[in-house]
């Protein structure tokens, strides 16, 4: 999974008014596009994601809160009081967060209609596994809980799907959805992430990304099988430009190998850093080192992309606002590939990583400075940042 970044809401008209305002390096642009952008919406996608209001989580409550309840008064009392229950458990099982888990292991399948959801929940065998298990994201464990569930989750599922789920689905998004997607892929043809993801990490990447826009996903971005991710269909394109740069970089590089084992071991001896994978509220994700390490070096690309592209927030804003201003890491890697002026040159990032951990440019006394600058903050006060200070 991505990003979990609190997003900016602007209504979904601004996309084409983005697509006349470019910033000067892309106007001069000479090369063609590496990028080919496609852009749909889903019905499947949408349901998994509901669960998450109709779970009650306040994180969710505060953009969903009237269609969880109008919503939730449809359901049967059982199925009312199961969903919350179900994601709970995934939390305390170790599954992680429920919604956009499920939208990664059932992506290699049919996802268009609810219906077909329910289809796969009721033989996850032979409709879930054989794409899953071909992904990075296949896990023994996560299978297993899974498929230990299904039956409850198709369950939950088919009485969504009975209660009308679809038509109130397409109330909420409104009758101009065709015209509002053909307008935000206009939009996006003028911003080439892929070369910039490609020069920044040194791989290849297909030049496809398929956008699934969604009614019911906030705050999330979620990253799904193939070059695929989800995200709400109101963000403006600048914010949809910086999911994507993100979002297909993960894993930024292998986090089993070499470089990724020697960066933990030492990150790991880091008071701070461990303080913060074991401290910050879960809610968030992130809850191991490898998982901190992976999401924080992709927050570090993605953020030297973004400006190269002109949609950049400010650092120091962006990590202080995201996540209770957890991403201490993200901000002290970005500043070190700043120092090595990584955008000019680019290059391979697991090398750039290993030489940096040889280097000991990992160690507390030379990560915190860096992170403090970008930061804006005390060397000795990176984290918890005050809720005062937090927009």
């Amino acid at each position: 999974m991505g990003a979990m970044n609190r997003r900016e809401l602007l209504a979904a008209a601004a996309s084409l008014a983005a697509a006349t305002a470019l910033p000067a390096p892309l106007l001069s642009q000479r090369e063609p596009n590496r990028t080919r952008w496609a852009v749909r919406t889903s019905e499947g996608f949408d349901a998994l994601c509901f669960l998450a209001p109709l779970s009650g989580g306040e994180l969710y409550l505060r953009y969903y809160a009237d269609e969880a309840e109008e919503f939730g008064a449809r359901l049967p009392d059982a199925v009312r009081a199961d969903i919350p229950a179900i994601w709970r458990e995934a939390g305390d099982d170790g599954y992680g967060l429920l919604g956009p888990n499920l939208c990664t292991a059932l992506s290699g399948g049919d996802v268009s209609t609810i219906d077909g959801v329910v289809a796969m929940l009721e033989d996850p065998e032979a409709l879930i596994r054989p794409a899953f298990e071909a992904s990075p994201y296949w896990s023994e464990v996560d299978w297993a809980w899974l498929t230990g569930h299904a039956p409850r989750l198709a369950a939950i599922l088919a009485a969504m799907r009975d209660a009308g789920f679809a038509e109130f689905r397409v109330d909420r998004m409104g009758a101009d959805i065709d015209d509002r997607v053909a307008r935000i892929r206009s939009a996006l043809d003028h911003y080439d992430v892929v070369r910039w993801q490609e020069k920044l990490t040194g791989r290849v990447f297909d030049p496809g990304i398929g956008i699934v826009l969604l009614q019911f996903s906030k705050p999330h971005g979620i990253k799904v099988q193939g070059q695929n991710f989800l995200q709400a269909m109101d963000y403006t394109t600048a914010t949809t430009v910086r999911i994507a740069a993100h979002e297909m970089l993960h894993p930024p590089l292998p986090m089993d190998g070499a470089a990724a084992t020697a960066a933990m071991a030492v990150l790991g001896a880091d008071p701070l850093v461990d303080r913060i994978v074991r401290e910050h509220d879960p809610r968030w994700g992130y809850t191991t080192l490898e998982g901190l390490l992976n999401e924080d070096m992709c927050e570090a690309l993605d953020q030297l992309i973004s400006e190269a592209l002109g949609v950049a927030r400010n650092p120091a804003d962006r990590w202080r606002n995201a996540d209770d201003g957890m991403h201490v890491l993200a901000g002290a890697l970005y500043g070190m590939l700043r120092e090595d002026r990584w955008t000019e040159t680019g290059g391979d990032i697991e090398q750039w990583l290993a030489d940096a951990t040889a280097a000991g440019r990992l160690a507390p006394e030379r990560l915190h400075p860096v992170a403090a600058r970008v930061l804006e903050r005390p060397v000795d006060a990176l984290w918890p940042i005050p809720a005062t200070e937090i927009d």
